[in-house]
């Protein structure tokens, strides 16, 4: 695990997100408002960083937690506390790419503090896993950005989608996740979005932000096609794709009549991993000119079938490095369960709908959400402080209820300051709060 350094410290990360709210800019409104766009930025932010459960609830301790407004300004750098309309009303005009700024700031600091070299993997590149989830859906509450689905009987159902990226390693729980990509119906169409084309928007942002970055992206089967894989190589990155015998028939039946490599690696409790691979193999028979690389694998056990995938991918396939490929693969599941599990069932209530907006309210929303998970998941990885806390609430649910009481009731000065009182298991002493 990396030392705690400044630049990694809770502190650190809530100044750089207000300086980078106080550059955000905003459409014209037709009214004076006495609250800075930047607090009610840092006010959603620290929304889903206390981990409330709706804006009501954070309204209602603005107005009756004596001590949150202290602690709100001391902690997240919020002069004035805004309503809950208020933010609403404020962030819905937004455009959401505005915050991808600070997504790239934070992962320049992890980058430069030498933190990602420990999630370098098959030759020193960053496994990068992207899939998508539903945040949304509802048949009357809806906004001009929403994708619909229009059933027989007449009725619509609304959603929204989310296609989240987050660098993975097989060795780390940890996940960093990097700015989302919303799945919306796009102004001036009447089509709803697709993953497909969400994904290759995502890519090219990430690829503008990051134009250095060495990155193997890792998906699922749906991404196993030639125009996805021409994006992919057109933006320099390496992949390790799932494929599928009923979505890639004709590639399957290819791999019948050819010489493949078969090789077996014997593995600790008496697991044997068995490979099948072979290079230059054609995708599929209408793009029979784009040659892969396939891998498929079986962890057997006691004479079973435990596990079962298959893969394509650019990289060269050797005895030597196809055990190394296959964990790569299979480390597509951290976005599943370390990323969106973890904010669904550990207190995030990401599919709480927080407000939908008219415009970008439910996308800027979800955007902050991620925001705090990454927040998060650099003091996890990064800081002794919030470790020892963690490790002194034994889960993540009662660390965070337990950092919201005591910012209900409590004056904290400072993220160290709460950090070393959870993991001491000392109670911080009230002061006496000005009832002015």
């Amino acid at each position: 695990m990396a030392k705690l350094r400044k630049t990694f410290s809770a502190e650190f990360l809530c100044k750089l997100a207000h300086q980078k709210f106080q550059k955000i800019t905003e459409p014209r409104r037709k009214r004076v408002c006495n609250f800075s766009l930047a607090d009610c930025f840092m006010s959603g932010l620290a929304i889903f960083s206390l981990k409330y459960p709706s804006l009501l609830q954070f309204d209602q301790g603005r107005t009756e937690d004596k001590a949150l407004k202290h602690n709100l300004r001391a902690l997240y750098g919020v002069e004035q506390v805004p309503c809950d309309t208020q933010i609403r009303e404020r962030l819905d005009p937004i455009d959401p790419i505005q915050i991808r700024k600070l997504f790239k700031a934070i992962f320049a600091q992890l980058q430069r503090g030498k933190v990602l070299e420990q999630y370098q993997y098959l030759n020193k590149a960053y496994l990068l896993s992207i899939d998508g989830t539903g945040v949304f859906s509802s048949n009357e509450i809806h906004c001009e950005n929403c994708c619909e689905k229009h059933h027989k009987d007449g009725s619509i159902t609304y959603y929204h989608q989310l296609l989240g990226a987050a660098i993975v390693h097989p060795e780390h729980k940890v996940v960093i996740p990097l700015a989302p990509e919303a799945i919306l119906k796009q102004d001036g169409t009447s089509k709803n979005d697709c993953e497909r084309n969400a994904a290759k928007r995502l890519l090219e942002h990430l690829r503008r932000e990051h134009p250095f970055l060495k990155a193997i992206v890792v998906e699922d089967g749906l991404s196993s096609n030639c125009p996805h894989i021409e994006t992919l190589k057109a933006l320099n990155y390496s992949y390790i794709l799932g494929v599928k015998p009923g979505d890639h028939k004709s590639l399957f039946e290819w791999l019948e009549g050819e010489f493949c490599t078969f090789h077996e690696i014997a593995g600790a409790n008496g697991i044997v991993h068995r490979f099948r691979f072979i290079n230059n193999a054609p995708l599929n028979e209408a793009h029979f000119e784009c040659k892969v690389n396939f891998v498929e694998y079986w962890e057997i056990k006691k004479g079973k079938v435990n596990q079962h995938f298959s893969w394509v991918t650019d990289l060269t396939i050797t005895e030597q490095n196809v055990f190394s490929i296959m964990r790569g693969g299979r480390a597509r599941w951290r976005i599943e369960n370390e990323t969106f599990n973890t904010l669904k069932n550990q207190g995030y209530c990401f599919e709480h709908n927080f407000g939908h907006g008219y415009q970008h309210l439910h996308t800027v929303f979800a955007m902050l959400m991620m925001l705090a998970f990454l927040i998060d998941q650099t003091q996890a990885f990064c800081s002794p402080l919030f470790r020892k806390a963690w490790e002194k609430m034994h889960s993540k649910i009662r660390l965070w209820e337990r950092i919201r009481n005591l910012c209900m009731f409590f004056y904290i000065d400072s993220w160290s300051a709460l950090f070393e009182t959870m993991g001491c298991g000392i109670e911080p002493a009230p002061l006496k709060c000005d009832t002015s």
